[in-house]
Order: C-alpha cells, then sequence, then structure tokens
C-alpha cells in the first residue's frame, strides 16, 4: 500500500517520521560532541535530552555471532558489581543504535538490568549515517527481514546470558520500529518472560521480509506484552490499538495496553520535540513496574 492509498487516519511510517521531526529552534542543543551521537536523520538534538551517567555501571561495545555467522554489533550496560543480573533487550528506533538507544540502556543499567541494544540493521547498512528518513526507510529499514532480527535477538540473548546477564530471566523493549519488534519476538520466542512494545505499529500489509503484523499473531504470544501508545499518534490510529487489546482479550492473552491521550508518537523520546515528559514518566513507570514483576521475580 502506498502513502497515498493509506486510509485517511493514519501517515506512511515515514511521513509520520518527518512530521514528529519538527523542531521548534528555540529548544535544541546545537553540535558538541554529545549531539553527534545521534543519528544524521535525527538532528538538531532537543535541550530536553537526558544524559545519563555510566558511574557504576559497566559499559562497552561488544559484538556477538548470529546464526549466520554475522558479528553483531552491541552496546551493553550492566551495573557493575553483584550477581548476574535480568537480561533487557532494547530494540532501537529506525535510526539504529544511536545515543538515545545508549541512554535507554543506562537507564535499565541502572534500574538493575543487563541492557544489551543489537544493532539489527548492521548487515544493511549504518542507518545512524543517513540523513534522510525516506532514504532510511527506503534503502535499509525495509531491507532487514523478520526472520533475521529474530535470529538475532535470541543470540543476543544467548551471549548475554554468558557475559554477565541471568539468561534465566529475559525482557524485551522497544520503541517504533523496535515497538513492532517486541510483539513479534512474544510470539516468536517461548524463553521471554515480558515485553513492553512503545508505539509500535500493529497492522500492515504483508511484506515477503516482514510478513506478518501484531494484531495476526495476538493468539501465540508466549509472553505478556504491555503495549504504551499515544492517542495523538498520526501513524497509529487508536482504532488499531483497539483492535489489538480486542485480540489479546479475546485469545485470553496476558497482557496491557496503555494509551496515553495527550501524547503522539515518540512521546519518549526526550531528544525529539515529541517528547511529552508527563506521558513519559507514566510510561517509565509502568514499564519498571512491568519488569519488575514478570522478569525480576524478586
Amino acid at each position: 500500500m502506498t502513502a497515498d492509498q493509506l486510509p485517511e487516519d493514519r501517515l506512511a511510517e515515514d511521513q509520520n517520521w518527518v512530521q514528529m521531526l519538527g523542531v521548534d529552534r528555540r529548544s535544541l542543543l546545537i553540535g558538541g560532541a554529545f549531539a553527534a551521537g545521534f543519528a544524521a536523520a535525527c538532528q538538531p538534538v532537543a535541550a530536553t535530552t537526558v544524559q545519563t551517567p555510566p558511574d557504576g555501571l559497566s559499559i562497552e561495545n561488544a559484538h556477538f555471532t548470529g546464526s549466520d555467522g554475522f558479528a553483531v554489533p552491541a552496546y551493553v550496560a550492566r551495573p557493575d558489581h553483584g550477581k548476574p543480573a535480568p537480561i533487557i533487550v532494547v530494540v532501537h528506533e529506525i535510526f539504529g543504535v544511536h545515543e538515545w538507544m545508549k541512554d535507554m540502556c543506562r537507564r535499565f543499567a541502572r534500574a538493575g538490568y543487563y541492557a544489551i541494544a543489537p544493532d539489527l540493521f548492521a548487515r544493511q547498512g549504518d542507518a545512524t549515517k543517513v540523513s534522510e528518513v525516506k532514504t532510511l526507510m527506503e534503502t535499509i529499514v525495509s531491507k532487514a527481514p523478520d526472520a533475521q532480527v529474530m535470529a538475532d535477538i535470541d543470540a543476543a540473548f544467548a551471549w548475554a546470558g554468558t557475559h554477565g546477564g541471568d539468561g534465566g530471566k529475559r525482557g524485551i523493549t522497544g520503541f517504533c520500529w523496535g515497538g513492532r519488534i517486541v510483539w513479534l519476538y512474544a510470539a516468536h520466542s517461548q524463553a521471554l518472560d515480558a515485553g513492553v512494545a512503545f508505539y509500535g505499529r500493529l497492522t500492515g500489509d504483508p511484506k515477503p521480509l516482514q510478513p506478518k503484523s501484531p494484531v495476526e499473531l495476538a493468539d501465540t504470544l508466549h509472553a505478556p506484552v504491555l503495549g504504551q501508545y499515544g492517542g495523538q499518534d498520526k501513524g497509529i490510529p487508536v482504532g488499531d490499538v483497539d483492535a489489538m487489546r480486542e485480540k489479546l482479550k479475546a485469545a485470553g492473552k496476558p497482557g496491557a495496553i496503555t494509551v496515553y491521550p495527550d501524547a503522539g508518537h515518540g512521546f519518549m523520546a526526550d531528544y525529539r520535540p515529541s517528547y511529552d515528559p508527563a506521558a513519559a514518566a507514566a510510561a517509565w513507570k509502568a514499564t519498571a513496574d512491568w519488569f519488575g514483576k514478570y522478569v525480576k521475580k524478586g
């Protein structure tokens, strides 16, 4: 389905991102090494951007071997002491593993988790270097097969479990593109304990590399997923969210979906003007509670 064929209640994914990336220049961080760590398509960076300190954390840029032998790069943050921590795989947006994804890993690490953000686009290219969203979608994002992404996440959990993480406690979270992946992975893995999906698309036309949408897999989930969505999201209408909620209920699957009425797409992303502090704070608490209940398990 092309952009001009989409229903009137939603924008195509690239258009949704472009609209959301509009910036009030009075609220920017201009230049500097910190801003340079963000993806090219995200520039400039908003002054609301959070910088989580690395104090008390062990941080590394690592690689693990995928099922096809490919060396998948990943960013890892974990507590620097104590017993092996529960593992959270952090799945990136369309922009790849840039500074915000690394900061999210540090936030989870400070909360007591072993956080790993694998670059799931690495075979297709470096998403952080592409400055145009449309080009990024066409040349990298659309070329990443769901099957390969699932296999790489399996490998990330396995590697983390032998490199300081507790492989018996597994959670996954993701944002936008990564939010969709959370739903898919919960249907894929029987070893997953829980997922938290932030504004991931729930419907879509089947494609050879991305054959299924989350709403089609709602009755096959192996782990409880908390979906967190914005009521003002122009790309994911509330009707899609309601349909997913009903599918989960009908299938008797444990899970929940929260809609923040005044928030739009990307409401967690403090580096963009789409950031909604109130919704983000509530969503972070809900995430901590969800993983505390299902992943930490005491």
